[in-house]
This record gives C-alpha cells, structure tokens and sequence, in this order.
C-alpha cells in the first residue's frame, strides 16, 4: 500500500491530482446562484415591513449568493486550498450591525443557497427557494404599504404636546413615538412615526401654525422633508 507523506501534499503533481475543476461546472453554479440571489432580492424588497429600506443591502444579497457559490466551489475542488480559505475566513469580523432581524434571515438565505449551488445541490437549491420565497410572501401578506414617514415637532410644554399627538393621530392612518427629547429651557422635541392618509401632508402646516410650536417637519424615509 502506498502512502502520501505530508510533504507530498504540497508537490505540484499531487495538487494537480486532487484539483478537480470543471469550468461548465462553476459557470452553471454561478448562473443559478445569481438567479436565486435576483428572487432574494426581489423577495425582500416585496417583502419588506420595516422602517428604512435600504436597496443597498438588497443588492448585497445577490453578491453574497455569489461569493459563498465561488467559495464552496473552491473548497471542494481542493484539498490545501479549502485549508487555507478556513484559516482566512476565520479571521474575518463583521461588525455591521443588523437592525432588523429579519434582514439576519435574508442573509442565512443567501448564504444557504450559495453553499446549496456550490455543493452542486441545483434541485434543493432551486426547491427551497421556492418553498421560503413563498413562505416569507405568505408571512408579509398583511403588511402596511404605506411608506412610513417621520414627524419632527418642536414645542415648548406639556398641555401642548397633549394637542400636537392628538392632531397628528388623527390626521394619519397609524403613529407610534420614537423618541422624545426633553432640553430643559429649549423646549421638548417629539419625533412620530405615522402612515400617512392618500399621502396627504396638509396637517404639517397645522401643526406648524399651532401656539407653542418653534419648528415642525414631516421626513420621509430617503431624507427628504416637508416643513
């Protein structure tokens, strides 16, 4: 029987034995991973519930559907290169912050069916695309629409803010506080988040025309405002 030592591992001829790489292979896994990656992305931005969309992190799905298909692809065809992905991915930290848990389960998603495309599991891949696609549909059916917007309201006491919350709750479909900022001598700063009525915005000016307001404006999710 015959036996690899370990610097044999290392010698070229025995690296272009186990290197197995097949380029249909690669450019088909590619393909399909950038498709399911294209229904992710279509799916959380259908989907989506939460307070800020950002179509940047949308587009990073398909990038991570990708990256994780190029890196399973590799670390199959070889034996000493799937060693050293290991000892360099373990040293990578991401610390962006996820805000919505929702987005954590985009991203295992993508990553999922990255690892699925890599391995060569097309029908799986393609299946539970599927299956969690509609599912994640089905789960957002009831969702508001409306694009959520920001009311800003400066004033300067308690028996006004009573009158404020009141116009605004019955000016908007839905509202809920934020924050609330209280600056001493400065007055108080009360931020709202509303779903507006047919988009209408007219309660702004009311607002801003009220006694003991200083300032009142109405910001919408890309930044823009209307004072």
């Amino acid at each position: 029987m015959n036996h690899i030592s370990f610097s044999e591992i290392f010698q070229s001829n025995f690296l272009e034995r186990i290197t197995q790489f097949s380029i249909l292979d690669c450019a088909v896994a590619l393909l399909l991973s950038f498709a399911i990656g294209l229904f992710v992305c279509f799916v959380y931005k259908k989907a989506f519930a939460g307070v800020v969309y950002s179509a940047s992190f949308n587009r990073s799905l398909i990038a991570m559907t990708m990256i994780t298909t190029m890196i399973i692809l590799g670390v199959t065809s070889n034996v000493v290169l799937s060693l050293g992905m290991v000892g360099a991915l373990s040293i990578v930290r991401f610390r962006t912050a996820i805000k919505d848990p929702v987005d954590i389960v985009y991203l295992f998603w993508a990553i999922g069916e990255g690892i699925l495309c890599g391995a060569g599991l097309f029908p799986l891949a393609l299946i539970g695309a599927v299956i969690i696609g509609v599912l994640l549909f089905v789960l957002s059916a009831k969702k508001d629409n409306s694009e959520p917007y920001l009311v800003i309201v400066r004033f300067s006491d308690e028996k006004t803010e009573k009158k404020l919350t009141g116009l605004i709750e019955q000016s908007v479909k839905r509202s809920r506080i934020k924050s609330k900022t209280v600056t001493g001598g400065s007055g108080t700063e009360l931020i709202m988040e509303v779903r507006l009525k047919d988009d209408e915005t007219g309660f702004i000016h009311q607002l801003s025309a009220s006694e003991g307001v200083t300032f009142a404006s109405l910001v919408s999710v890309d930044g823009s405002y209307a004072p």
